[in-house]
Order: structure tokens, then C-alpha cells, then sequence
């Protein structure tokens, strides 16, 4: 596993870097290696470990001058791996979380290691079978469906002045002051701003972990439980029914991300998986980087 930028990459070598200056680029890149929609609609749900490193700020005009379907295809197909990536590095964690419950004893490492996840999942228990069964509910993917949906609306399309700003892709909040304030600040809500990420693959990881932890999505977390218990699929669209605190909108939220995953046709994005060869950094340069 190398680290680049203070990201996790699953290769053993360093990424590939590889520059873009356009959305032609960009498309070029994918084909180049059969990430199209012609192999997408074949079946083959593999996915490469492409990573986009920034957001540039010519997204916002580029977007505008793509046919929409072009416009969606690239955002969904740039935030795939980054979920994917996400969702791997949680179910390593979560393969640990498992050898570790069926030991009889844990040793000092063991145990050193989940008060680091407790922590992690903002977790408190008293002994260390609860600590290990309330951990197993948390540390847990996010459908990639699911997460493409939210990434779609949440910053309309990568398009957003946060995503432009601060790769923010899924409007968390941030009240440490270091965010990015919104042009309309709510006073009732205190000295908040939209979280900033150095990369996107950030901003994934961290929406993931507050699905994961922030009480708001223990239905999701619950409902995504007893999927697993059943021996089911997680589905997306199903997850989604949960996440009626996600937006002050509620319901109507709701109703948002199931009206983008059909339009979209993403049920089946949850089945995609990453590809076992090298890693590619795609990385932006020219004028209007940032």
C-alpha cells in the first residue's frame, strides 16, 4: 500500500500520474483502458483505480459546455473509484474487525488497535465483545449507488462553488472555522462552513465515516445490518429510504436520490468493483487549475 499526498493507495508501487487538460482528456484516458459505456452496458463492472488528485476550477465552465450525458458520465465515472477505494479501505478494516470476534483472547495489539477504531467510530463500551458487536454495525460500506446519488446532488455534478473550493462533494458541515462559508451565512446555526478537502478521495472517506458514526444515520446503519444478517445485498436505493435526516427537505430528499438513480440507471453501479492492476493519479494542470 503506498501513501501519496497522505492518501492510501492499494498498489505496491506508486500511482501513475497522469495530466489532464480537458474532459477530452479525460475520455480519452477511458477508453484507453475500456472504462466505457459500451463495456458498462456488456456487464463488465470493473472498475479502474483512476483517481482524480483535485476538482479543477474549470469544471464549472467545461460542464456547461458538455452534452449532459457527457457532463454525468465523467462525474460518475471519476467519483466511482474514489467510492470503490473508500468502501475497500473500510472492509479492511471491517475483515479485522471480524478475525478479532472470533478470538478467545485478544492480545495487548488487539486491543490497542480497536480502542483505535472505537475512537474512530466514536464509539464507548464497557467490555470488548459489546465494543466488537457495535463496531461490526458501523464499519461498513456505502453502496456505491447510494453514494454516486448523493454526490450528484449534494454538488450538483462537481460543479459547486465548494466542490470547486474545497472538493467538497457531499455538504458536510464544518464549525472549526476553517470552512468554507457560505455566501448566505445562517446566524442561528453559529460560525459554520462547508467542510474542505485536499482531495477528493478526502472528501469520500470522510462522508463514508458520517454515515458511519453521526446518530442522524443510525436507521441507515441499522437497515444496512440486518441486510447482512440476512444474507442480502446492499442496495442503495434501499439505504436511501433512511436518509431522511440528510437534508432539511426530508422525504423530498429522498424522493431526489431515487429520481437520480433511475434516470441514471445506477442500481447496478453497486455491483462494480476495482480492478487488481495499478493505481492512476489523474491529475489536472493548465490554466484554470484553481
Amino acid at each position: 500500500m503506498v501513501c501519496l499526498g497522505g492518501l492510501l493507495y492499494g498498489g505496491v508501487s506508486a500511482p501513475k500520474v497522469h495530466e489532464s487538460h480537458s474532459p477530452k482528456d479525460v475520455f480519452k484516458l477511458f477508453d484507453e483502458l475500456g472504462y466505457t459505456m459500451e463495456n458498462w452496458k456488456k456487464g463488465i463492472r470493473v472498475v479502474p483505480r483512476v483517481y482524480l488528485s483535485d476538482i479543477p476550477k474549470r469544471w464549472q465552465k467545461n460542464a456547461q459546455k458538455l452534452p449532459v450525458k457527457k457532463k454525468k458520465e465523467i462525474f460518475f465515472r471519476l467519483l466511482a473509484p474514489l467510492i470503490l477505494r473508500s468502501n475497500e479501505l473500510i472492509m479492511a478494516e471491517r475483515k479485522q474487525l471480524e478475525t478479532l470476534a472470533k478470538k478467545k483472547t485478544l492480545s495487548t495489539k488487539d486491543t490497542q488497535w480497536l480502542k483505535g477504531m472505537a475512537k474512530k467510530y466514536k464509539l464507548k463500551a464497557r467490555d470488548e465483545n459489546t465494543l466488537l458487536t457495535q463496531l461490526l454495525i458501523r464499519v461498513d460500506i456505502v453502496p456505491v449507488s447510494l453514494a454516486l446519488a448523493q454526490g450528484a446532488e449534494e454538488s450538483g455534478w462537481g460543479t459547486s462553488r465548494f466542490a470547486i473550493l474545497g472538493n467538497s462533494l457531499f455538504g458536510q458541515w464544518d464549525f472549526s472555522g476553517k470552512g468554507i462559508a457560505p455566501k448566505q451565512q445562517r446566524k442561528e446555526l453559529g460560525n459554520y462552513g462547508l467542510a474542505r478537502f485536499k482531495h477528493p478521495q478526502d472528501a469520500v472517506n470522510a462522508y463514508a465515516l458520517n454515515l458511519n458514526t453521526h446518530r442522524a444515520y443510525k436507521s441507515l446503519r441499522q437497515k444496512r445490518a440486518t441486510l447482512r444478517q440476512a444474507g442480502q445485498s446492499l442496495s442503495g436505493y434501499d439505504l436511501a429510504k433512511t436518509l431522511t435526516k440528510y437534508s432539511e427537505r426530508g422525504q423530498g430528499y429522498v424522493d431526489t436520490l431515487h429520481q437520480i438513480m433511475r434516470v441514471n440507471k445506477l442500481r447496478p453501479t453497486d455491483e462494480a468493483y476495482l480492478w487488481d492492476k495499478g493505481d492512476i493519479l489523474l491529475t489536472p494542470v493548465g490554466a484554470s487549475v484553481k
